[in-house]
């Protein structure tokens, strides 16, 4: 199963970016994206073959996550379940037949740093809902995570600790997941690869000399560590700020 995941920033921008092109050449399973800022009626890409989910914020213009899927999926579920986080449209969990698939878009803590705290309850609130899910199945979770874990998943690691995306409480909580039993799956695969990013800047020159961040993940559930064939970044692909994440699982 190939399953993507791209922050569009903006999905009705990015349509008329290329997305329609890229999501025909990729013929991924399973399509999840973030930061979508649209409601529903507002989506006008319909591709055959493609049930789509969305879940969007009540703000309008702001966050959302959707989801197309080929592959019929036995519960949609919005939301955390949290009245606290579940009215920014950051979350949609799919169960499949062997797994749960969740799309996330993790909260930004914003330059300031004035969503730190908040940060910190929704990291733990998460992570306890992604252990509850795997009492049941194995999880897969994709998405914008808004945090460069280690100091080869960013650019210039030393004039960015502390930064927004590189504090140490934001790495600490990231590190927490992966040790409660999940795999970057990314990085399982290529250890040591560096310049290996997936978000850039705006600032002029920044894309075009490759000062980025990876932010983007898909994590696996330690049980499906066999399962994992090939995941990449697709750095070439324009339309966004991120570029695209894919993972293919050996999984029907």
């Amino acid at each position: 199963m190939k399953l993507v995941s791209w922050n569009v920033a903006g999905f009705r921008a990015c349509l008329t970016k290329g997305f329609e092109n890229f999501f025909h050449q990729i013929n991924a399973d399973v399509i999840c994206l973030q930061e979508v800022k649209a409601q529903e009626q507002q989506i006008e890409f319909h591709p055959p073959g493609y049930t789509l989910f969305i879940n969007p914020a009540e703000r309008k213009g702001y966050s959302g996550v959707l989801i197309y899927t080929k592959v019929k999926p036995l519960k949609v579920t919005y939301g955390m379940g949290i009245d606290l986080h579940d009215h920014e449209g950051r979350m949609i969990t799919l169960e499949f037949d062997q797994f749960f698939l969740v799309n996330v878009y993790v909260p930004n803590v914003k330059r300031a740093l004035e969503r730190l705290g908040y940060r910190m309850q929704w990291e733990d609130d998460f992570k306890a809902y992604v252990k509850q899910l795997e009492q049941i199945k194995p999880v897969v979770i994709c998405g914008d995570f808004n945090v460069a874990h280690q100091e080869i998943d960013i650019k210039n690691p030393k004039q960015n600790i502390g930064n927004a995306g590189f504090t140490n409480e934001e790495r600490e909580k990231f590190g927490a997941l992966l040790a409660s039993g999940f795999i970057d799956t990314f990085r399982y695969l290529h250890k040591d690869q560096t310049d290996a990013y997936t978000w850039w800047s705006y600032r002029k020159g920044v894309r075009e000399k490759n000062i980025g961040w990876r932010i983007d993940y898909f994590l696996v559930s330690q049980s499906l560590q066999h399962k994992i064939i090939e995941a990449n970044i697709y750095p070439q692909i324009f339309g966004s700020d991120h570029c695209p994440i894919s993972l293919e699982l050996d999984v029907k």
